[in-house]
């Protein structure tokens, strides 16, 4: 669905064709917004947005329209798949109490407890452990008030032996050699053990559990790397996406869905990388 968005200078500076005329807001425009805004919030969040209350209400109304009123209404992505993707933002940004309402907006819309769980454990790899059991500690929170039993169920599928070769079928099937050319030139030993270690962690561990399947690991990934600015490792996880069957407009809509949280600059470069992208 094409609608006109406020964002379309923007993605023009960014190099990307869009076929909707920029046009003046009309009153209809403006009513939609905030019927989509009100509408989305009670849904996420069970309140009424906009209400004019509290200590900040302007940047509030502001945030609101933005967010709920024009950003949810903008890709083909359905509401689980952006409550996800918000959730590992501000888990990648360690904004837990933000987190906290958000894994509960999640649970609201249908992501699963093990679906939230997942998500926020495949931040792992790429923000660290510290930061993921932050975040881990805020979802259980949110768990333990809605009387969610924990641990929840088990969803490694490895084991000791196969969890290299079964990362590694992964990782080739989205990335080829690509890690191990990228480290062939380390000194001695370290060519084999960097790769070794990520092929068996990244992959190995995370990937292959079940919760998830790989096609919104790797979409999540990317809004994990968009949100801590990992540029030279977005254009290789763009085309791992495009490998997972995550198009483009996939790609570039769920950068939209993480724009609020993480800013103009760089959800804009993350657009950039992956309109640029070539598989």
């Amino acid at each position: 669905m094409k609608r006109r968005i406020g964002l379309l200078g923007l993605l023009l500076w960014t190099g990307i064709s869009v076929t909707i005329a920029q046009e003046p807001t009309t009153n209809k425009e403006t009513a939609d917004r905030i019927d989509r805004c009100k509408k989305t919030y009670t849904e996420l969040f069970g309140g009424e947005a906009l209400t004019g209350q509290g200590s900040d209400p302007e940047l509030m109304d502001i945030l609101q329209k933005f967010i709920f009123g024009e950003v949810f209404a903008i890709g083909e992505l359905d509401t689980k798949t952006r409550e996800m993707i918000t959730c590992v933002t501000l888990a990648s940004m360690q904004t837990l109490p933000q987190l906290k309402a958000h894994a509960g907006a999640a649970l609201n819309v249908g992501v699963t407890p093990i679906e939230l769980r997942e998500a926020i454990y495949q931040c792992a790899p790429f923000i660290g452990f510290p930061k993921t059991l932050n975040a881990v500690s805020t979802i259980n929170e949110v768990f333990g008030e809605r009387g969610i039993t924990l641990p929840l169920p088990a969803q490694s599928t490895t084991t000791e032996t196969d969890r290299n070769s079964r990362g590694r079928a992964i990782e080739q099937s989205l990335y080829g050699n690509e890690i191990q050319e990228k480290t062939h030139d380390l000194p001695a030993s370290f060519n084999e053990e960097v790769p070794r270690l990520l092929t068996e962690m990244c992959f190995g561990d995370f990937y292959t559990r079940k919760g998830l399947d790989v096609k919104t690991r790797e979409l999540l990934t990317l809004c994990v790397l968009a949100t801590i600015g990992a540029e030279q490792q977005l254009h290789s996880h763009a085309i791992g996406n495009l490998r997972a069957g995550n198009d483009k407009g996939t790609q570039i809509a769920a950068m939209i869905q993480a724009l609020p949280y993480i800013g103009f600059p760089c959800a804009l470069n993350a657009i950039r990388i992956i309109n640029e992208t070539k598989e």
